[in-house]
Parts: structure tokens; C-alpha cells; sequence
């Protein structure tokens, strides 16, 4: 399942989880599914760790981490991949022998009844990650020549554009227009701001 560039960590995490209970497992699991279908806003690593505690099993927070990391790649993982909830235990038991049955049938069961609603959240996130515009500046000038202007001295608007790509690269693009075609763009996106704050 999780085969990244860090095999150490998810390895670790395989054996910590070995070290949990069924029940345990389960809670945690609860966390990071709510955090992958939109429900939380972040998983809350002292709260689990507390968890943990509470229970018994005393973790550094090196293991903690661990826990959730495996938990949350293998999760995101098989979103990304729609997994069923066998495909998902086949993958875990041929990539990770360390991980108990016990705790298999719990990734089973939870998968079984969250997974449908992990994966639409990843739809949703990839179409809105999508070149994130992050700074729109604008400047007004005087075209001395221009294939989209018909006269020399017409008025112009440059407009540049910042936005995040998925990757977390920012990137600028420039486009000039006609003062109509800005007048345009202008009305187009003040139509879009009004649609989405009604989403």
C-alpha cells in the first residue's frame, strides 16, 4: 500500500499499530477519516496521543506520528486508487505482513463504511487545488502598437495574474486587453464571486 520515499516511517507505523487495540485502532482511524472527508479541519496528534495514554500504550511522539502517517497515506491511497475494502486488505497484507488480522478487519470495516465518502472528498479537493489564483494586479496604458487594437494610441489594460498550481509552485502569466474585453473580464468574475458565495 503506502510505498513512499519514506519506507522507514510507514514500516514504523506498521509496527506501532500492531501495538493497539482493535478499539484503539478504530479511534484513530475515526480521526483521520473525518479529517480526509472534510469534517475537521486537521488531525489532532496530541488529542490521539492522549487517546493512546488514556489507554495504556505509551507511545513516543516519533510513534505517534508514525501511527498516523501510515494511517493517513494508506487512506489517501486507496481514495486515490478507489480501493473496495478487500482490495485494500489484500494490498496491506501483501505489502505489510507486520499488520495483525485484528487490525486489518477494523481498516476493512471502516473502509467499507467511510471509503465511498473519502474518495468524493478527493474529487472535490483535486478539481478545486486546480491553479489557485492567490493576486490579480492591473495596470492601464496606451498601445503604440498592437494586433488587437486597431489604432495606435488606444487604451490598453495589462493584467497579470498570480496563482499556486497543485504542486505548490507559484507561477505568473500577463495578458493585455482592450479596455471592452476588460470591461468583460471585470463582469465575468464579479459573476463568479457572487455564484460561489452562495456555494
Amino acid at each position: 500500500m503506502p510505498t513512499t520515499e519514506d519506507s522507514s516511517g510507514v514500516n514504523k507505523g506498521t509496527e506501532s499499530i500492531s501495538r493497539l487495540s482493535p478499539e484503539l485502532l478504530a479511534e484513530t482511524c475515526q480521526h483521520i477519516l473525518s479529517y480526509l472527508q472534510g469534517q475537521t479541519r486537521g488531525i489532532d496528534s496530541a488529542e490521539i496521543s492522549d487517546g493512546f495514554q488514556r489507554a495504556g500504550v505509551r507511545f513516543e511522539q516519533d510513534g505517534v506520528q508514525d501511527v498516523i502517517r501510515f494511517l493517513l497515506l494508506t487512506f489517501r491511497a486507496a481514495g486515490k486508487s478507489k480501493l473496495s475494502a478487500d482490495e485494500l486488505v489484500s494490498r496491506l497484507e501483501k505489502g505489510h505482513s507486520k499488520v495483525p488480522k485484528a487490525s486489518l478487519q477494523v481498516l476493512h470495516r471502516l473502509w467499507s463504511e467511510r471509503g465511498a465518502l473519502v474518495c468524493s472528498q478527493q474529487e472535490v479537493q483535486a478539481m478545486l487545488s486546480i491553479n489557485q489564483i492567490v493576486d490579480i494586479q492591473w495596470k492601464l496604458g496606451m498601445a503604440m502598437s498592437s494586433d488587437a487594437c486597431r489604432s495606435l494610441n488606444s487604451p490598453y489594460v495589462t493584467l497579470l495574474l498570480k496563482f499556486v498550481e497543485p504542486s505548490g509552485q507559484i507561477c505568473h502569466r500577463s495578458f493585455e486587453m482592450t479596455i471592452s474585453q476588460f470591461q468583460n473580464f471585470h463582469k465575468q468574475f464579479k459573476e463568479i464571486a457572487a455564484v460561489m458565495e452562495t456555494v
